[in-house]
């Protein structure tokens, strides 16, 4: 008899799902029952496409929150997306004075 390998269907949809919630391979190979092995094979791009789909909600809702007056989340993006700073640089020499002695 020929060794038949064994063949199962994994739920796409729960594996997008659980990527988008920036999972790991180990959290989402657990929770599909398959090993990470196989994730990294046959699923890296429909996990690449969750995750990105799950940064691209975080940056709605922080822009959202930020819009909607939120002071904090508008500090934030825009020290992060700006480049905004607290304390503006000093743009001075930091030399030391001359000093004289007589």
């Amino acid at each position: 008899m020929d060794a038949q390998k064994k063949s199962y269907k994994l739920d796409h949809d729960l594996i997008f799902k659980l990527a988008s919630m920036h999972c790991t391979y180990e959290e989402i190979a657990d929770c599909v029952g398959t090993s990470v092995t196989t994730l990294q094979k046959r699923f890296k791009n429909l996990i690449d496409k969750g995750r990105a789909e799950g940064k691209k909600s975080l940056r709605r809702a922080q822009f959202e929150k930020a819009l909607a007056g939120d002071a904090r989340m508008l500090m934030f993006l825009g020290k992060n997306w700006l480049g905004q700073q607290d304390s503006p640089t000093d743009e001075e020499s930091n030399a030391p004075l001359p000093w004289e002695d007589k």
